[in-house]
């Protein structure tokens, strides 16, 4: 069984079918990896020149007017995803959560998100090392219905919740250190 080439903007329902049948290594087109890097650089570049920006350096809702100090902006993101890992009920079979992490993986390599390279490194390593996250299958906030499954896979991301590897279920965190 070969890598499954996964170009941005090009993946294709045969390669979800693929991914959907057995787990396979997903390799990256290289040609995403600029794009990626330089909408990484424009936020970092945000934060340092104190410019403020919905979604970088603001809160949210109510506190969308509210800059939040530089030093801060780790706690704020990590936050923001733990708020709204609000899931219920038996996980997503390992079927279902490859897809929704191929399916990440390919939207954050086009390069809009201001991600860095290390999130697509470690999304791509935890698939191709059969590590998943346990997200919920019922529950979510907003229209789109993903924002509380996405959560729990970013959660995992950052070491917060539970993945299953191996036949195990596992701290997130003990997971993305082994």
């Amino acid at each position: 069984m070969g890598a499954l080439r996964l170009t941005p903007g090009e993946l294709t329902l045969e390669a979800l079918r693929l991914l959907w049948c057995e787990p396979r290594p997903i390799e990256l087109d290289p040609g995403c990896y600029e794009k990626v890097e330089r909408a990484a650089a424009t936020v970092r570049s945000i934060v340092a020149r104190g410019k403020t920006v919905y979604g970088i350096n603001t809160g949210f809702g109510l506190l969308a007017q509210t800059r939040i100090p530089a030093d801060q902006l780790e706690r704020l993101q990590t936050n923001l995803v733990l708020s709204h890992s609000t899931g219920v009920g038996e996980p997503l079979g390992e079927a279902e959560t490859r897809l929704a992490m191929a399916l990440k993986l390919a939207s954050l390599a086009q390069g809009y998100s201001g991600c860095t390279r290390a999130t697509l490194d470690c999304l791509n390593a935890m698939l191709d090392h059969g590590m998943y996250p346990l997200i919920p299958g019922k529950g979510s906030v907003g229209a789109s219905g993903d924002l509380a499954p996405l959560a729990h896979l970013s959660a995992a991301l950052l070491g917060h919740g539970r993945v299953r590897w191996n036949g195990r279920t596992l701290d997130a965190g003990e997971g993305l250190a082994a």
